[in-house]
């Protein structure tokens, strides 16, 4: 049999060795070209965690000062987005540890667990601030309309910078995106809020209030439903969205010499990073470390796999991991 095992690598490098195997069996490896690892958003995060704890502070003690459910609803909302941006923070560190004897793929599973976590601490806020809001909803208290438009409107300033920050990231990284959701998302809350105490000013209708408040919980539930989704099915080895299985498997099957593809596998070791498993039946042929290079180049670019492991088989009839139902 052949195999070959890409890694991630902060140096591009290209090379393949030989090993002979039993008879009908032979075995190499080889390392193809790589991009770099997940980038490095310490700076971001730092900016954004402080930036969002303060603001926290600033707008819980307004909030009651104004005796506004909507800005208490915020700045709690916001305190769990600090929380988030701690874990995404710790994930993405942990990323970019080496793997150890024990964690052979790293950490980069990490990041999976954080982007989990932070779609459930998006759902223990959502049950928060709809609870205090319904109940003021049937007992509305008069606020002070021109604090929180204003203390809303830095929260507009300042939940819109730290989304800027991480939104280059978004699109590669669902623990990247996590974080720009959180703070795009609190963006728009905040413009809400503002929108409505402009209304409570206008019409004297205090209901308004915890209405906007509401209408938070709506928000947050349509923006974190996919991120909810989608960590869920990372963290149960689910191929991952932007990877087309069938694709994927039908590049595989029509490789030159190629009858039969099985025990295919694609899941994710990181928000950033896909890994696969595949064994190729492949009869009468040697030794090819360009073929295995070439599949492995052709994986990275096409599929943005970049970690893959093919075993070689003359006799895929002889593999007790042939069989679809084998896991």
């Amino acid at each position: 049999m052949s195999a070959i095992q890409t890694t991630p690598s902060d140096h591009a490098h290209d090379h393949a060795h030989g090993q002979e195997g039993g008879p009908g069996h032979s075995g190499g490896h080889g390392h193809h070209n790589h991009a770099h690892g997940p980038a490095n958003y310490d700076r971001a995060f730092a900016i954004g965690t402080v930036l969002n704890l303060g603001f926290v502070i600033i707008e819980a003690a307004f909030g009651l000062i104004a005796n506004s459910m909507a800005l208490l609803a915020d700045a709690g909302h916001n305190l769990s987005d600090v929380l988030s941006l701690l874990l995404a923070w710790g994930a993405a560190w942990l990323t970019r540890r080496r793997p150890t004897s024990r964690h052979t793929y790293g950490f980069g599973s990490s990041s999976i667990l954080a982007s989990l976590t932070n779609a459930m601490l998006l759902l223990v806020a959502v049950g928060a601030i709809a609870v205090g809001a319904i109940g003021r909803l049937f007992n509305p208290e008069p606020v002070a309309e021109g604090t929180v438009i204003w203390v809303a409107a830095a929260g507009i300033l300042v939940n819109g910078v730290t989304a800027w920050m991480f939104m280059r990231g978004r699109k590669g990284d669902i623990n990247i995106r996590g974080a720009f959701m959180h703070m795009a998302a609190d963006a728009g809350v905040s413009a809400g809020v503002v929108i409505a105490a402009i209304a409570i000013w206008k019409t004297g209708w205090y209901w308004l209030d915890p209405l906007a408040s509401l209408a938070i919980c709506v928000v947050i539930v349509i923006g974190s439903f996919d991120l909810l989704t989608e960590s869920v099915r990372l963290a149960m080895a689910a191929v991952p969205g932007g990877v087309d299985r069938a694709g994927v498997e039908s590049y595989l099957a029509g490789l030159p010499g190629v009858c039969a593809v099985h025990d295919l596998h694609i899941w994710a070791i990181s928000t950033t990073e896909t890994a696969l498993t595949a064994h190729l039946v492949r009869p009468a042929q040697g030794p090819d470390d360009e073929f295995l290079r070439g599949v492995a180049a052709e994986l990275k670019t096409r599929f943005r796999i970049g970690h893959c492991t093919i075993q070689i088989e003359h006799d895929g009839e002889d593999c007790h991991l042939a069989p679809t139902e084998v896991i």
